[in-house]
């Protein structure tokens, strides 16, 4: 019997293609043929996992660094991905795809519904954050939920509102894609009101990558909205750490892990005197994850030595366990992972989800307040240093958050999701 071939069209950072990752190993130890189409500097990270790699344009780094991409993270409106790019994001798309069975896509790959309909196979959309319209909180604002009726309909109504400007801001550039692929133009309202859906879509079940412990399933969510728990990508077993950060580990009591994963700053040299500082007030060592924000790469004083080690990236599922708590921008997959470890967080949220995260930790107990990055000092982060050392309570609930999440298999119950709608 020959395999089906599942291709999952996934963009984003190192942390938004990840998941997919694990997703894509799950699904290849189920019996499928899995191609990963993502950014091209992401090939070797795919193919060293075994999985095949098909090439979508655009340089998720290069964009994030850009004049855009800087607005973007300050909070301002930004066209991050131009119509010419999204236009070649959507043609590689349409090569990737060549000869699949199964089509998987992602939020910043949503044109894959276009694909989806011409190729007309099973589809599925996931997700490692909430984005289904939902009464119990607005979009991407899932730490404030309600059960006011009339909050309600604004919540619902936000998921609307966004979905009808966003397809305004590409609807030229989308039904000329679609005219290339012979499909009819989309309705001015957006693809939410068409008239005829076609079946592979009308019925298209959404796979949520994480956990109802962080985030419970909406009442007013359908069957077709599927909370599977975490899809980790587990990378301890294959790691070998340099002799002088297990060094450094057992030099002292357990350091705190510093790191803002795929969030360029432009001004890195302050963001690490910030740390630093603050680590040093605290009277704690700790570990840098220099990521792309250059954390840690500017400091010189040799003093710190004892204190810190700097290092470009670790996997998470190594460190996080052999650490006290993690200092991080709370991405959803640092999230996932720091939840998983068991230990206390301290966000310092960005923008888009960061903040909704950082907030939920907070609400669950496992971290102090967020402490946004436009309002990060060495005051408010050295005493959120002391806080997630001392608190005793605060830990004891970490761990628990820790074996709830880490009792879960978010990967096996996707993949039994996808085989139940073949």
């Amino acid at each position: 019997m020959q395999q089906l071939q599942i291709t999952i069209l996934t963009l984003g950072s190192r942390g938004d293609v990840q998941p997919y990752c694990a997703l894509a190993l799950g699904l290849q130890q189920a019996g499928y043929q899995v191609r990963i189409a993502t950014h091209r500097n992401f090939e070797s990270f795919v193919t060293q996992l075994g999985l095949e790699f098909a090439p979508i344009a655009g340089d998720i780094k290069e964009l994030m660094n850009s004049e855009e991409g800087q607005k973007l993270l300050a909070g301002q409106r930004s066209k991050l991905i131009s119509d010419e790019l999204l236009l070649e994001q959507m043609q590689d798309g349409v090569k990737a795809c060549q000869s699949t069975d199964v089509l998987i896509f992602t939020m910043l790959a949503l044109w894959g519904y276009h694909i989806a309909e011409k190729l007309a196979v099973p589809s599925f959309f996931a997700a490692t954050v909430p984005l289904s319209a939902t009464r119990s909180f607005p979009l991407l604002q899932f730490a404030k939920a309600t059960t006011n009726p009339i909050l309600g309909v604004l919540n619902y109504a936000s998921y609307l509102l966004v979905e009808f400007l966003m397809g305004q801001r590409s609807q030229q550039v989308i039904n000329r894609f679609r005219q290339d692929l012979s499909l009819p133009p989309l309705p001015w309202l957006g693809t939410r009101y068409r008239r005829i859906v076609p079946p592979n879509l009308a019925a298209l079940t959404l796979l949520y990558g994480f956990s109802t412990a962080l985030v419970p399933k909406p009442i007013d969510w359908s069957e077709k909205e599927q909370i599977t728990g975490f899809w980790f990508l587990d990378q301890a077993q294959n790691y070998t750490p340099p002799p002088a950060l297990i060094e450094f580990i057992n030099a002292g009591t357990p350091p705190l892990c510093i790191g803002f994963g795929s969030m360029p700053d432009h001004h890195a040299g302050e963001l690490t005197q910030i740390v630093l500082q603050a680590l040093e007030q605290a009277g704690q060592r700790g570990i840098l994850l220099s990521g792309w924000a250059n954390l840690g790469v500017a400091h010189s004083r040799s003093s710190w030595a004892d204190q810190v080690f700097s290092i470009d990236a670790v996997p998470h599922d190594w460190l996080f366990p052999q650490v006290a708590a993690v200092v991080h921008h709370c991405g959803a997959g640092t999230t996932a992972a720091v939840c998983r470890a068991g230990i206390p967080s301290i966000g310092v949220p960005f923008f888009a989800d960061q903040p909704a995260w950082a907030q939920r930790l907070a609400n669950l107990g496992v971290s102090p307040e967020p402490i946004p990055r436009k309002q990060l000092s060495v005051k408010r982060l050295a005493v959120a240093m002391q806080q997630v050392v001392k608190d005793s309570e605060m830990r004891d609930r970490a761990a628990e958050l820790g074996q709830r999440i880490r009792a879960e298999d978010g990967v096996a119950q996707a993949v039994k999701w996808i085989q139940r709608h073949l």
